[in-house]
Order: structure tokens, then C-alpha cells, then sequence
């Protein structure tokens, strides 16, 4: 086994774009701690089993990133474990679309849960992991192209995509004077899992405009490729590398072309 470049851990990472992650990160040369929640424990040990394969060591975590005490349970884990925690990838999200006017308090909550109260608590207690360790770190995020603009019966999904972005500039300002550095990635639709059922969702189907609109400005990029996992992992892959030491607070569009601004 050759020597390791560090330990990342990836939530979300029993399919899609974290699977993708992971996978790509060992290869990169680090070992990984995969998380994702309690009902994946199969699916969590399958990767880990081709990433012990491929020479790196891996360690199974399951936990739910809402909850603040299995977060730091997870981080102190990893670091008892594996020795330390270089690399956060706080990738794990849910996805839903309704209406706004008719999208209940609950589905509100549990999406806001997830994906902006997660990846926060999965950036506090990464961030003081890496303090404490004295030699920087790298912590990243999964924001959207639905961070950056707003769509038809995404109302939900985009508030936590946007609280990312800002959470990461917020993250990226306090904790750059530890070396640390704090970006997100944005990619627009990708084929995974979590993404397979959504566009042929009873909402879509009942108002034709909103799904026209859909069709014209996310399923038409310039470039004419639908988003793969591989695509976000590669530059998952370069944020972690020592040439990107100088990036920090950047939310970074993986979309095709979609978004050309900020």
C-alpha cells in the first residue's frame, strides 16, 4: 500500500455523486470514511469493499447529517480510526419538487435538514477537527446550480442549495487564517439515483409551462452531455489537490454551460 495523501470523508456516499467521490478521492490516493444514512449500511460497505481492493483503507460510517451529535460522533470517529480528517466533503442532499403553494411545512424542513443544516454541522465539526490537528484541511460542499438560480417548483430545494453558497463564503473568510479552505461545487442536473424520478414528477406532468421551462433552460446546456457523477468527482478532485491551495469561498458550476456568472 503506498503511503496515504490524507483522510476524506464523504457523506452521501453510498451512490451517485458521493460513490463518485469516493471512488475518485481513493484513486487520488487518500483514505476514505463513507457515510450515508443507516438503511445503506450495504450499499456503504460494497464501495469500501472496492476501495480496500484498489489499496486504500476505507471506514464505514453511517449517521444522519441533521443530527448534531452523530456528525461529531462521525468526525471524532475518523480521526480515532484513520488518524485525523483532511478532507470534508459534505455531499449528502435530498431533492424534491412541488409547488410553493402547495408544499407542506414538513417537506420544507426535511429538505432544509439535510442539505443546509447538514453540510453546516458537517463544516463546524470538520473545521474544529482541523484546527485542533494545526495543518490545514480542505472542506467542500454541495451546493447546485439551483443555488445560483431559482426554478419552477424548487422553492425548497433552492433556499438550502443558496444557504450553502453562503455558509461556504461565511466558512471560507473565518477559516482561511488556519489554512483551511472552504468551497462548493454546483452541478446542475446529474443522472443519479436521487435525480432519476424527478423530471417525470406528478407536478411537472400537471403544468406543461413550468416543465417547458425546465426542458429549455436546465435539459439544454451548450455543452450537449447529461451530467455524469464523474463529472462533480473531478473537480471534487482538483479542490482537494495542493494546486488548489489559492481557491476558497467559490461555489464552482459543473453544469455544461448553463450558468456563466457567478
Amino acid at each position: 500500500m503506498s503511503i496515504s495523501k490524507g483522510i476524506a470523508l464523504i457523506t452521501g456516499s453510498a451512490q451517485g455523486i458521493g460513490h463518485a467521490i469516493a471512488l475518485r478521492l481513493a484513486k487520488d490516493g487518500y483514505d476514505i470514511a463513507l457515510n450515508d444514512i443507516p438503511s445503506k449500511y450495504k450499499q456503504l460497505h460494497a464501495v469500501a469493499d472496492v476501495i480496500d481492493k484498489s489499496g486504500r483503507r476505507a471506514l464505514v460510517l453511517p449517521a444522519d447529517v441533521s443530527v448534531e451529535e452523530q456528525v461529531k460522533g462521525m468526525v471524532q470517529e475518523v480521526a480515532q480510526e484513520l488518524g485525523g480528517l483532511d478532507v470534508m466533503i459534505a455531499n449528502a442532499g435530498v431533492a424534491q419538487l412541488s409547488p410553493l403553494v402547495s408544499t407542506k411545512l414538513e417537506d420544507w424542513e426535511r429538505v432544509m435538514n439535510i442539505n443546509a443544516r447538514g453540510v453546516f454541522l458537517c463544516y463546524k465539526h470538520a473545521a474544529q477537527q482541523m484546527i485542533k490537528q494545526g495543518h490545514g484541511g480542505r472542506i467542500i460542499g454541495a451546493s447546485s446550480l439551483a443555488g445560483k438560480m431559482g426554478t419552477p417548483f424548487s422553492s425548497v430545494y433552492c433556499a438550502s442549495k443558496f444557504a450553502v453558497r453562503g455558509l461556504t463564503q461565511s466558512a471560507a473568510l473565518e477559516l482561511g487564517r488556519y489554512g483551511i479552505t472552504v468551497n462548493a461545487y454546483a452541478p446542475a442536473y446529474v443522472e443519479t439515483p436521487l435525480t432519476a424520478g424527478l423530471l417525470c414528477s406528478e407536478a411537472l406532468s400537471a403544468d406543461q409551462e413550468s416543465a417547458t421551462w425546465i426542458a429549455n433552460h436546465i435539459m439544454a446546456p451548450p455543452i450537449k452531455h447529461i451530467g455524469q457523477p464523474e463529472d462533480i468527482a473531478s473537480i471534487v478532485s482538483y479542490l482537494t489537490s495542493k494546486e488548489a491551495h489559492f481557491i476558497t469561498g467559490q461555489c464552482i458550476s459543473v453544469d455544461g454551460g448553463i450558468c456563466m456568472s457567478s
